[in-house]
């Protein structure tokens, strides 16, 4: 089945991604033909979303024709997203590149349909769910992974509220617009205002994705999702973290040990050329952040859900399903 949005696009001899830096304004695609040119749009998130950044970077080591130095330039696009040198290690084994790469990215398309069949089992009929960042069909190979579990959750009447997810703004520029396309009821608000509709009653669940996931089930995902899981947590209200198993890294044993990617200081004192900030400021723009296993209410992936995870349940998922 073709996806409405198709962030990735194979065509033999080079790789078209949508630059997801103009949405939702214009709809362009970037044409790749090295893995330079994969590495660099990856790096200025042309691209972006661990499963996606994931898809992209096997293409990029077959534009490469697989030689080290593609390997070396794809590995430092993007130092956070397990999915990016998961990819990249499985194309290392790889015989025929291209079959590999397709493969990666069918079974990333699988799996998020099956994520979502999953997720939609612990939705309730017309909830108000809440998502951070982007993480549908944008974010991956399609569909999606959290708004995956928000789109299967269609037909129960639901609605949508989308944090705006500073400083890049891809819940108000690529999650909203998803939505609006999906015919998805959906809110947008800022990151501030999260605590406030809690504390009111106008949150029933919140559904986010992962760039990582720890052997013990700490998850890092985009800047600020660590404090929506703490208010959460705080108003009884249930946390989920929708991921495929390419995104938990049981090489890691908690969060403490994963590494946070600190972005150019641009992102925060300004956007798209329009500055706010004064001149000589100091900036902290750390993409992502930690959110301890004991704030996540369940991970959903497409061997399962995991509820309450620790260190034996998801050893057990990733090695069995369950």
């Amino acid at each position: 089945m073709a996806e409405a949005v198709e962030p990735i696009r194979w065509k033999g001899d080079r790789l078209e991604l949508l630059d997801q830096r103009l949405l939702p304004d214009q709809m362009v695609y970037v044409t790749c033909r090295t893995a330079e040119e994969v590495a660099k749009a990856i790096k200025d998130m042309v691209v972006r979303g661990a499963p996606a950044i994931g898809c992209a970077a096997a293409f990029g080591v077959v534009l490469g024709k697989g030689n080290d130095r593609a390997y070396e330039v794809l590995a430092k696009s993007r130092p956070t997203a397990v999915n990016l040198f998961w990819a990249l290690e499985r194309m290392k084994k790889a015989k025929d590149l291209e079959k590999e790469a397709l493969a990666i990215f069918e079974e990333d398309l699988a799996a998020n349909r099956e994520i979502g069949r999953l997720g939609a089992g612990l939705i309730r009929e017309r909830a108000r769910v809440m998502t951070h960042c982007n993480t549908g069909a944008l974010a991956t190979a399609g569909y999606g992974t959290a708004l995956g579990v928000i789109r299967s959750s269609k037909s129960k009447g639901i609605s949508v509220i989308a944090n705006e997810t500073r400083p890049y703004l891809q819940g108000a520029r690529l999650t909203a617009w998803e939505l609006v396309q999906e015919g998805i009821p959906c809110t947008l608000i800022t990151d501030s205002m999260a605590g406030h509709l809690m504390s009111k009653g106008e949150v029933d669940v919140v559904v986010v994705g992962a760039d990582r996931i720890a052997a013990n089930g700490d998850v890092v995902n985009k800047i600020g999702t660590y404090a929506l899981a703490v208010l959460a947590k705080r108003h009884g209200i249930p946390f989920y973290v929708a991921a495929p198993v390419s995104t938990f890294d049981l090489e890691i044993p908690d969060g403490s040990h994963i590494l946070i990617e600190e972005r150019p200081a641009e992102e925060v004192t300004g956007y798209r050329g329009t500055r706010w900030a004064p001149e000589g400021v100091g900036v902290r723009n750390p993409a992502f952040d930690v959110t301890p296993a004991e704030l996540v209410t369940g991970i959903v992936c497409e061997k399962g859900i995991v509820l309450a995870p620790d260190r034996a349940k998801i050893q057990a998922l990733i090695s069995t399903g369950v």
